[in-house]
């Protein structure tokens, strides 16, 4: 009798262990479950911590001259411009300021940052893109306008992301579309018109800027720390600098760009 209670008490134990050890296994599963699937950090930006950056973008040498561009296949493209029209990829002021060049942080950022909700834009406007460069954070909108009479190509060549083009007549709905992934630059063109053509550079942060007429450049915000930042421009490259941001402060830092 001894031994059937013996036996029956082990089977119990045995019971009891495999139990506790699948709810562990269980418990595990579930833990390395939610660990792999928990949503990624978003950095979340102190207003009181942050500095900015501005500065100029400068070309030395001799000014280049501006390229004229033969609309002459779309005489509605010619009267937009009132026959004279001229090429966008380098633009010089008098005073050697640079525009259209595209400045980011390259390096030093570290987690996620929230997506903007507001769209940006990209028109096709007087057979150009405009604006001719400019910038989206991934998962970003972008919406394409069409403000010709005229129909039009948008077809972004990006190598990271995915190729798309797609025609769009005139007074069409505006296109959505978006970029999952970071890269420095996504040329775009026009397959009906081939002068048209625009850079779009997608980053995974908002700390990027497009330098104006007067070659000015400012990016706000920017948590303190140190990071490399860049600068890109169609024809003649990329710089970098390392700077450091500081609380409450701007950082000034110029680049030049020596004509060929």
């Amino acid at each position: 009798m001894r031994l059937v209670h013996s036996f029956k008490f082990y089977c119990f134990g045995c019971a009891i262990a495999l139990t506790l050890g699948c709810s562990g296994k269980a418990k595990h599963g579930l833990l390395a479950n939610s660990v792999s699937q928990s949503p990624p950090f978003v950095f979340n930006v102190d207003p009181a911590s942050v500095g900015s950056v501005t500065g100029s973008v400068h070309f030395t040498g001799k000014n280049p001259a501006r390229k004229p561009i033969n609309m002459s296949e779309d005489p509605a493209c010619i009267e937009a411009h009132h026959g004279k029209a001229y090429d966008e990829s380098l633009i010089v002021s008098p005073s050697g300021s640079l525009a259209n060049a595209f400045i980011y942080i390259e390096k030093g950022l570290e987690g996620k940052f929230e997506v903007p909700t507001k769209p940006v834009t990209i028109d096709q406007k007087g057979c150009w893109f405009r604006p001719h460069i400019l910038g989206i954070q991934n998962g970003q909108v972008l919406q394409v306008m069409n403000s010709d009479p005229v129909t039009h190509n948008i077809h972004p060549m990006a190598q990271v992301n995915r190729e798309w083009n797609h025609s769009q007549g005139p007074s069409e709905t505006p296109l959505s579309r978006k970029f999952l992934k970071a890269e420095i630059m996504i040329r775009v063109k026009c397959n009906i018109h081939s002068w048209m053509h625009a850079f779009i550079g997608v980053l995974d942060h908002p700390y990027f800027a497009v330098s104006k007429d007067d070659g000015h450049f400012e990016i706000k915000n920017l948590p303190p720390g140190t990071y490399t930042i860049a600068v890109w421009q169609e024809i003649l490259g990329t710089q970098e600098q390392q700077i450091t941001v500081i609380p409450g402060k701007n950082t000034v830092t110029n680049f030049t760009f020596k004509g060929r």
